[in-house]
Order: structure tokens, then sequence, then C-alpha cells
């Protein structure tokens, strides 16, 4: 494809997204979910000049604010706005929120305590060594908050948009941030890795762990944990039957190992230390040795802390030789493939929703996505994998997708589906058949995956069939 040809339909995408939203109306969500804005703050005057209410986000693994200052019989209204089970306590208080799933709130009545300083956490298991603590601080006599519209609550009614909430500035928000797409950060990840042929014929690649900046969306510089100085690590590209070498060297603080994950190999080089190896110790490195025996469509991360270093990036594809597709000229739900059919395109979708990445494609929040492009009449072959905490069911407007295999093990029953449910550590293959020209919004279809009152983010894309 020509540069002139890309660049092109990269305009025509920003137009017909534009011109999609306007004409369908994009639907605003409330930023109570992960990778939303926290809450609005909503204070009421205090004769101690502290908020007598509060809003709290909970996320992996913070609690935000976690210094919190309130007046006397105020009250926090706490969102769990991560993608695990949280909740709010205060220590040796008995008081404490229910377990909030991802996207609930609840308000918690601090009426009962004295002014004084209070520690507060989450209550699950490690969260509170994560980092979900803070202190509370009570201070002086508030009044009460003004009362809330008829028909809000924290769960249900309009959330926090009410009287006062600015429709136009949604309207805005949302607009402008379609305009930006795609746009230009520094980075890219799945970069195919070129290995070093040895004198035997073994393909050796090299890793390296390290801790980079790494820029999400425009202007939003994270710490990232990257293979390569790439978020997704470099891509590895082998054949059935090929001796593999990968050295990993350690520039991380602490130690680490990489799994294979699907991929078949000896016990020894699965990479779960220190079951089947020793850690990889900062500043030293580890070659892993095995054959790639089929045609797999697996990944790679660590197992050591796997908790922390995967939602920071840490993660990679590793292809092995071509998946067999459905017969040509087969009929498959109705629909007859052409006798003539081909892949022209292999694209790989890694999604993430944790971490210092959080809602992502590939490493990037939308408008930083990068589209999908291809002529009309084009079949892409796109693999799925999840990488994230939680499940993703990722949806293509205009065409369906035709579901090919499933953990790279192709389906003796290819299905039809205009939307793939795809669970954390799974992989789906799917063929799309660019059949229709346009720009087709591509995304989550868990809203506030993808869209809050700030406007579109996070797991958005398109795909550009141009004719």
């Amino acid at each position: 494809m020509s540069e002139e040809r890309t660049v092109g339909a990269i305009a025509v995408a920003v137009v017909a997204l534009v011109a999609l939203v306007l004409s369908a109306g994009a639907l605003i969500t409330a930023a109570n979910g992960t990778g939303g804005s926290a809450p609005a703050l909503a204070v009421a005057a205090a004769s101690s000049d502290a908020p007598i209410e509060v809003s709290v986000e909970l996320t992996e693994f913070a609690i935000t604010p976690s210094s919190i200052e309130i007046a006397a019989s105020g009250s926090l209204l706490v969102t769990n706005g991560g993608v695990a089970q949280h909740d709010l306590a205060v220590v040796d208080t008995g008081l404490a929120t229910p377990m909030l799933n991802a996207g609930e709130s609840a308000t918690l009545d601090l009426s009962s305590l004295e002014p004084g300083t209070y520690d507060i956490l989450c209550t699950v298991a490690g969260h509170e060594a994560g980092g979900m603590k803070g202190t509370l601080t009570v201070v002086g006599t508030g009044t009460q908050p003004a009362a809330a519209d008829a028909g809000d609550d924290a769960n249900g009614g309009h959330g926090d948009h009410g009287a006062d909430t600015d429709w136009a500035a949604l309207d805005a928000a949302m607009h402008d941030t379609i305009l930006e797409f795609p746009a230009a950060t520094e980075g890219l990840g799945n970069q195919p890795l070129e290995p070093t042929i040895l004198e035997d014929g073994t393909k050796r690649f090299e890793l390296t762990a390290e801790i980079i900046d790494w820029e999400v969306a425009p202007g939003k510089v994270v710490e990232g944990w990257a293979y390569n100085g790439q978020i997704p690590g470099p891509m590895i590209q082998t054949q059935p039957g090929d001796k593999v070498e990968v050295v990993v060297t350690n520039k991380l603080p602490l130690g680490t190992d990489v799994h294979w994950h699907g991929l078949i190999v000896p016990n020894a080089q699965d990479g779960v230390s220190p079951l089947t190896q020793e850690l990889i110790e900062p500043g030293e490195s580890h070659t892993y040795a095995f054959t790639t025996e089929e045609a797999a469509v697996n990944m790679y991360h660590p197992h050591h802390h796997a908790q922390m270093k995967v939602p920071n990036g840490m993660w990679g594809v590793f292809l092995v030789g071509d998946l067999p597709m459905p017969e040509a000229g087969s009929v498959i739900g109705g629909k007859t493939l052409p006798e003539d059919m081909t892949v022209d395109q292999v694209v790989p979708m890694v999604v993430n929703d944790a971490g210092t990445i959080g809602m992502s494609l590939n490493g990037k929040s939308f408008p930083a996505t990068a589209p999908i492009v291809a002529k009309k009449g084009d079949n892409i072959l796109l693999h799925y994998y999840n990488e994230g905490y939680q499940i993703h069911p990722m949806h293509l407007h205009g065409m369906p997708q035709l579901v090919v295999a499933k953990d790279g093990y192709p389906l003796d029953q290819p299905y039809w589906s205009d939307t793939v449910n795809v669970a954390p550590g799974e992989r789906f293959s799917v063929l799309i058949p660019a059949e229709h020209a346009g720009v087709w919004a591509f995304h989550c279809h868990i809203l506030t995956h993808a869209e809050s009152d700030e406007g579109m983010y996070g797991m958005v894309t398109a795909l550009i069939v141009e004719e």
C-alpha cells in the first residue's frame, strides 16, 4: 500500500468517524468505569473549611485521593474505577463499603467518627500491600450537602449527570476526541524481531526486559515495563520444526522470567521460576531453547510478579507458521467463501485494561490507536490476544468476523460473529472479509472501555476499507 493511499485513507477515517458520530449520536457514558476520570468532587461548604462529601476512586492498586480531609458528619462517595473487586474500609472502626464490582459506587457514612486521623485501605487480600491504603482526617463540624435530584442514586438514575450538567460540553468532548484520530505518539509495538541464524540453523532471538517511558495517548507518558523498548514487545515469528533460542537480558530492578503462553515446550523451558528455572536476576541473562513443533498463535510474558509487569506492558506475540484457513469455496453459516480466497494481511491485536497502560489496543489508547487499512475484497486475518484482567467483547461495525481458531487451534466448525468475546489469556483468530467500503468503528463493547465524559478513549480503532 502506497504512503499516499494510506494517508488518504486516514483522512477519510477522520471525516467518516465524525460523520458517524454526528449522524448516529455517540453514546455518552458516565466515567464511573475503568479508565474514565475520577467522579467529580462534590463538596458543600463546612464550618471547618473541609468538604462534607468527597468522591474517592479505587483502582489497581491505588486509592485516589490517598490523603482525605473531610468535615465531621461527612460521607465518602466511593467508586470502583478498577477491573477487580475492591472495597474501602476505615481501619479499626467497623466502617466499610460493600465489596464493589467494576463501575459500582457506594456511600460511606462517616457521621459516627470523632475528629482525628484514621487509616483507610482495601480489605481484599494483597491489595493493601499493592498500594491501596491511605489516611482519612476528620475535622470540625460540617453542613449537609444539597439534596440530590429525585431519581439519582449511586448506581442508577442519572449518576453524576444532574441539572448542572453541561450537555454541550459532553457533545464537544466526544466530537473533538474523534477528530484527533489517528493521533501520533512516540513508540510502536509489535515490530518483527529478526533472529540471528546460528551455524546449525537455530534461530536466536534477543529480548531485553526494561522500564521505559511510553506514550499511551497524546501527551500521556507512563512508566512502561517493556521488551526491547516497545509495548507490545517485538513479534517473534518462526516455522514448525525450527530450533529456537531466546536470550533474555534483565534490566529491571527485580528478577524475572519469561513464560511462553500456549506454546508447547519442554518443562525446563516453561519460564516459571523457581519451578522450572532459577530467577533471572537484575543484570543477568538467561537462554531458553526449544523447538517449535506446530503452527501456533501464542504470547510471551513474565510469570514472576506477572500481576505487576504484565499490566504495565510486558507482553508480546509469538507466531509459529501459518494458521490453516477454512476451505476456499466452502459454505459457512449460509455464506460462501470465495474460490480464490487468500489472506492479504495478518494483524495482531493485543488488548489490555489495567496497570500503567490501561484500556488499550496494542499498547495505545484512542485516539493514538492505529487504524487497520485494507482494500475492498481483501481478507484480513486478525489475532486477538487478551493480556488484561477482564473479558472484552470486540465488536466490528459493518461486516462479520469469521472465527477460525481458538488459542491457535483451528475450529472444526468456524462461525460468523460481529462480536467476539475474548477472556484473559485467550486468543481468538478471525478472518474479516473487507466487503464494504467505508470507515467502520472497531471497539470493545463494554462501553466504559471506549467512551467517557471526556470523549472517546481506550479500546477503539477503525477498519478502513477503500474502494
